[in-house]
C-alpha cells in the first residue's frame, strides 16, 4: 500500500465520518491548507489500490469514500496497524506523539492527536508538555493558537537535526546497510519498505538518494565507513523531503562562506547535481555547504590530507592535538605508540572529520559503544581523559560515542604494542564477495591497507572455493552466506565496519601465534595446474584485447551495440553481452570522471574466455553522450560464467586496479596505440603473475 502519511490522515478522517464532508472541513482537521489536501486527493485512486473503495466528490456535496463497511473496517485495521501505536504505554505514545510533530509543521489540533491515539485531549495536552521539553533540547518548541491548533516552530536547521537525532534514537537504521548490499532497486526498496524507517522518512526517496550516491564511484564516497554512509543517506534523505514540501534553510551561517575554497565543495556539488536531475528540483546553494560539512564530518577509512600550502598550518595543528592526545592516554607508554605507523595514521584520519563534527554540533552513531565500554573499561576510561584535550581544541563536549571510537583505536595500538615482542607468521586469508570486481576489490583494499604484510590476502568467488582453496587457507572473510564449514568463516559488511575489523583482527592476531596449516600431499600438483591456468587466461586477454575506435557522438546504447558485435558473431550472445553490462551499470555505474575512463565490466554468458577491450574516439577527443561526462577512454571487461571465474576476476580486478593506480598504463592508453597499448596490458599482467608466483613459495 503505497501511501502518504498525509493520505493517511484524510482516510482516516474520512472512515470516521458517515456523510460526505467538506475540503474545508478535511483541512482544518488535518491542520493543512485546501490546497494542501486538493493536491493530495489527486493520488487517492493508486493509494486505494487493493481495496474495494472508490474515493466519491461532487461539487456541492464533498468528498467521502464509497465501499462496503468490510472493506473500511479493513482499510482502517491496515492504518492503524503500519502505526503501531500502543495507548496503554505512556512513554511510546510520547515518542510517537513527537514523531507526529516532526512529520509536519504545519497547525493540527487538539482533537486530532486524541482522535489518532484515542485518548482524551487532556491527556494529549499532558504529553505535549513532555514532548516539548524533547524539542526544546533542539530549539525548538510546542505553538498553541487556540482556536487554530498547533505546530512545531522553529529554525528549519533545528527542526532538521531533531529529526535527526530522532531518527538515531529510535529507528533501525540497519536497513540502509541491508539495502546498500541489494544487487538491483527492487530488492532495496523491498527492504526500506518492511522498516520502521518510513515512518519518518519517505522509503522512495530514500531509495532514490541511496542509486544517486552509490552509482558516483568517486573515492571520497568509496571510503566512507559504513556508519558515515548511513549518516550521510539519512542527512540527504531529511533534505529531500523538506525541499519537497518547500522547507529550505532560512539562515545562512558564517562557515557558509569559508566552504567556498573547500576541496569537498566539489564533490559536494556533483552529489547536488545527481539530485537534481533524480528528483527534477533545484537545491538551494546552502543546501550544497550542509553536504559538503556533512562530508568533511564523514569518517574515512584512510588519511585525506590536504595538499596546499595554506593548509599545512591546518595539518600541523592535527599533528599537535593527536600528540597531545597520545601523551594523555599514557605517558609512560606514549613513545612506544608514536613509533605505530598504523595507530598514527588511523587516528588522524579518524580525528579529521572528529574535529568538524564537535565544531557543528554534529552527531555521530557507534552501534557498538556498550559492547566497547564493557569489553575495553580501562582503555575507555583513559580514552575519557583524551577526550579532555579534544575539548580544550574545541570548546566542545565529547560525547560518549566519540570516546567509543577512539578507545577502538587506542586498544588496537594497544594489543600491537604487546605483540611486537613475539614470532609471527603471516596469515592465509580468503576473501569471499558476491558483488563483483569493485566491492571486493574495495574491501581486499582496506584489510591490505590495515593488515599490511602480517596477511595473505586472496579474494574469491562462491563457486570457487576447493579443498585445495581450504586446505592453505587459515580463514575466510565473507560478505554473503557459505557452505564452508571445515574452516572459520568471518561474516561481514562489505563496507568492513568497526566491529567486523575487531573480528577479523582477533582471528590475525590467534592464526598469527600458531603453525602453518600442513599441506595435502597433492598440494604442490593443485598449485602447479593452477598457475599453468593462470598464465593461460593471461594469455588470452592479452591475445585477444580489441581496440575499437568510435564516433565520438556515439551514444551508450549505440557503444554497447558495436563492442558486442566486435566480441561475438552470434546475435543471441551480442544480446547477452548488451544486457549484461546494462544490468550491471543499473547496480552501479563505473564512470571515473576524476581519471577519464569508464569501466565496464560484468559476469555475462555472451563470451569464452576473459576479456580486456579499449573503445576511444577517432580523432581521440573526448565522448560526448552526457552519460559519458566527457571521459576519453571507455574500458570493456567482460569474465565468463565458467569454472574459472575466480581467477579471471582477479585477473581483471589487477587490471581495474592499475588503472587508477599506475597513471603510465593510463597514459599510454591514451595516446591511441594499439600494440602500445597491448605492450603495456602485457607488463601489466606479467607483473600480477610474478606477484602471484611469489605467494605460492
Amino acid at each position: 500500500m503505497n501511501i502518504t502519511p498525509r493520505m493517511k490522515q484524510i482516510f482516516l478522517v474520512l472512515l470516521k465520518e458517515a456523510e460526505p464532508v467538506s475540503v474545508k472541513y478535511l483541512a482544518e482537521q488535518i491542520g493543512v491548507s485546501k490546497r494542501t489536501v486538493q493536491r493530495e486527493l489527486e493520488y487517492t485512486a493508486s493509494s486505494l489500490k487493493g481495496y474495494e473503495i472508490t474515493f466519491m466528490s461532487k461539487t456541492g456535496v464533498g468528498v467521502w469514500l464509497e465501499g462496503t463497511d468490510d472493506e473500511k473496517q479493513r482499510l482502517e485495521e491496515t492504518l492503524s496497524e503500519k502505526d503501531d501505536y500502543d495507548v496503554g504505554n505512556r512513554e511510546l505514545r510520547r515518542k510517537k506523539l513527537i514523531l507526529e510533530l516532526l512529520r509536519e509543521k504545519g497547525l493540527k489540533k487538539l482533537f486530532y492527536y486524541s482522535s489518532r491515539f484515542k485518548v482524551s485531549e487532556a491527556t494529549i495536552s499532558s504529553d505535549l508538555e513532555a514532548a516539548e521539553v524533547w524539542l526544546k533540547q533542539y530549539g525548538l518548541r510546542i505553538n498553541r493558537k487556540p482556536g487554530s491548533g498547533i505546530s512545531v516552530e522553529g529554525s528549519e536547521e533545528d527542526y532538521r537535526r531533531a529529526i535527526r537525532v530522532f531518527v538515531n534514537e529510535n529507528i533501525d537504521t540497519q536497513v540502509l546497510r541491508e539495502a546498500y548490499e541489494a544487487e538491483s532497486e527492487p530488492e532495496r526498496y523491498a527492504g526500506l519498505k518492511k522498516s520502521n524507517i518510513g515512518q519518518i522518512l519517505n522509503d522512495n526517496i530514500m531509495s532514490r538518494v541511496m542509486d544517486c550516491i552509490t552509482g558516483m564511484n568517486h573515492d571520497r564516497m568509496l571510503n566512507l565507513t559504513e556508519n558515515s554512509y548511513v549518516g550521510l543517506v539519512i542527512h540527504i534523505s531529511i533534505a529531500i523531503n523538506r525541499i519537497l514540501k518547500n522547507e529550505v534553510l532560512d539562515t545562512t551561517p558564517q562557515w557558509v562562506e569559508e566552504m567556498e575554497e573547500d576541496d569537498d565543495l566539489c564533490l559536494a556539488r556533483e552529489i547536488v547535481h545527481e539530485l537534481e536531475e533524480e528528483f527534477e528540483i533545484k537545491i538551494p546553494k546552502i543546501e550544497v555547504s550542509y553536504i559538503c560539512l556533512h562530508i568533511k564530518g564523514a569518517k574515512h577509512e584512510k588519511l585525506l590530507w590536504k595538499g596546499t600550502d595554506e593548509k599545512e598550518s591546518e595539518n600541523r595543528e592535527l599533528r599537535q592535538i593527536v600528540n597531545e592526545m597520545i601523551n594523555a592516554f599514557d605517558p609512560e607508554k606514549s613513545w612506544a605508540l608514536k613509533q605505530d605507523d598504523e595507530f598514527l595514521q588511523g587516528l588522524l584520519a579518524h580525528l579529521q572529520p572528529t574535529l568538524v563534527r564537535l565544531n557543528h554540533g554534529m552527531q555521530i552513531r557507534n552501534p557498538v559503544l556498550d559492547e566497547i565500554r564493557s569489553g575495553y573499561p580501562d582503555i575507555y576510561k583513559k580514552c575519557a581523559q583524551v577526550a579532555i584535550i579534544l575539548e580544550k581544541w574545541t570548546g566542545k563536549p565529547v560525547p560518549p560515542e566519540e570516546i567509543g571510537f577512539l578507545t577502538v583505536h587506542f586498544g588496537a595500538a594497544i594489543v600491537r604494542m604487546e605483540n611486537r615482542k613475539e614470532q609471527l607468521r603471516k596469515v592465509q586469508v580468503g576473501v569471499i564477495c558476491s558483488s563483483g570486481i569493485g566491492i571486493s576489490r574495495l574491501m581486499s583494499s582496506k584489510l591490505e591497507r590495515i593488515f599490511k604484510d602480517r596477511i595473505q590476502l586472496t579474494a574469491y568467488g562462491k563457486k570457487d572455493i576447493t579443498p585445495y582453496i581450504t586446505s592453505k587457507t587459515d580463514f575466510f572473510v565473507s560478505s554473503i552466506s557459505t557452505e564452508i564449514t571445515d574452516v572459520p568463516v568471518i561474516y561481514v559488511n562489505p563496507l568492513l565496519n568497526e566491529e567486523d575489523m575487531e573480528k577479523i583482527r582477533r582471528s590475525v592476531y590467534q592464526y598469527e601465534r600458531i603453525p602453518e596449516k600442513q599441506s595435502r600431499s597433492d598440494q604442490v600438483t593443485l598449485q602447479l595446474e593452477e598457475i599453468n591456468l593462470i598464465a593461460a587466461q593471461i594469455n588470452l586477454v592479452i591475445k585477444y584485447m580489441e581496440f575499437i575506435k568510435t564516433d565520438e557522438n556515439i551514444s551508450f546504447e549505440e557503444l554497447l551495440i558495436a563492442v558486442s558485435e566486435r566480441l561475438s558473431p552470434y546475435s543471441d550472445r551480442q544480446e547477452l553481452i548488451r544486457e549484461d553490462i546494462m544490468k550491471r551499470e543499473k547496480i552501479s555505474s563505473q564512470i571515473f570522471a576524476e581519471f577519464g575512463f569508464a569501466l565496464l565490466h560484468t559476469r555475462t554468458r555472451g563470451v569464452v574466455r576473459p576479456g580486456f577491450h579499449v573503445c576511444m574516439t577517432r580523432n581521440l577527443d573526448s565522448f560526448q553522450d552526457p552519460y559519458f561526462k566527457n571521459i576519453k577512454v571507455v574500458f570493456v571487461m567482460l569474465v565468463p560464467i565458467d569454472d574459472n571465474l575466480r581467477i579471471n576476476n582477479e585477473i581483471l580486478g589487477h587490471i581495474s586496479s592499475t588503472l587508477i593506480e599506475d597513471f603510465h598504463f593510463l597514459d599510454v592508453i591514451l595516446k591511441g596505440e594499439k600494440e602500445e597499448i597491448r605492450d603495456e596490458l602485457s607488463r601489466c599482467l606479467k607483473k600480477y603473475f610474478n606477484k602471484y608466483i611469489l605467494t605460492q613459495t
